[in-house]
């Protein structure tokens, strides 16, 4: 079954808006965990505008589940996965500015510094993941980085899914493929909702896990919490 990780970063930013520590983030990832997730993750950004790093502490020693950490792996980065070790790393392109993450990363001018990253979270016991679009050349040079897994971004087919779902899964199903081919573990995430994850289930062989916040926190408030996870779980 694939499965389901929770991005938290949007209950923490809630909390950040007004201060102090509702809604407390331990015990919301803790809640969602018993709700039935398969995994937290956070995207820790330099002006700490919702996940700080102390949340990332705190959270490291609550999580039962597995733990995934994204982000940009500058020394921050690599020096807070180093001490904390959770049990993966998602590598994003972005630079330090952006809303959210919006594009996957050219695998081929990269290739070089993505394998000295790499290996140094292998070297430290961290499964890797890489954020990618479709384009089959950054799919195989992800391979040639020795990475674990992929992430596909999904904003594209989130998009165009309301228009022609069956048209917006077809490069997915065709990156799937190759990935597949190559050894590479598959992930997804980014703008997957209880709209589209059950047909992008459907139609992406051997898809390992999906990593959503934006859309199931914000279903929460219509559904609550307990429901929100529990939908989702039931559409992959």
């Amino acid at each position: 079954m694939t499965k389901l990780s929770v991005n938290i970063n949007k209950i923490a930013t809630i909390r950040n808006a007004r201060g102090g520590n509702i809604p407390n983030i331990v015990k919301a990832a803790k809640d969602i965990e018993a709700f039935g997730a398969d995994g937290i993750t956070v995207h820790p950004r330099p002006d700490e505008r919702h996940i700080t790093k102390k949340d990332v502490f705190d959270l490291a020693s609550v999580i039962t589940t597995e733990f995934n950490i994204e982000g940009y792996p500058d020394k921050r980065f690599m020096d807070l996965v180093k001490e904390i070790r959770p049990a993966q790393a998602t590598l994003v392109p972005d630079p330090p500015n952006v809303i959210t993450s919006n594009a996957g990363w050219n695998t081929k001018e990269k290739c070089a510094f993505l394998q000295d990253i790499i290996g140094q979270l292998k070297e430290w016991g961290i499964r890797t993941s890489l954020f990618v679009d479709t384009n089959k050349t950054n799919i195989e040079y992800a391979q040639k980085t020795n990475v674990d897994r992929i992430e596909l971004y999904t904003g594209p087919f989130a998009k165009h899914f309301l228009v022609k779902k069956e048209k917006a899964i077809i490069p997915y199903r065709e990156a799937a493929i190759l990935a597949n081919e190559l050894g590479l573990g598959i992930n997804a995430g980014h703008d997957l909702d209880l709209n589209n994850l059950a047909f992008f289930k459907e139609n992406i062989p051997e898809l390992l896990e999906v990593s959503i916040g934006h859309a199931l926190i914000s279903d929460a408030l219509y559904l609550g919490l307990e429901n929100a996870v529990q939908l989702y779980k039931r559409a992959l």
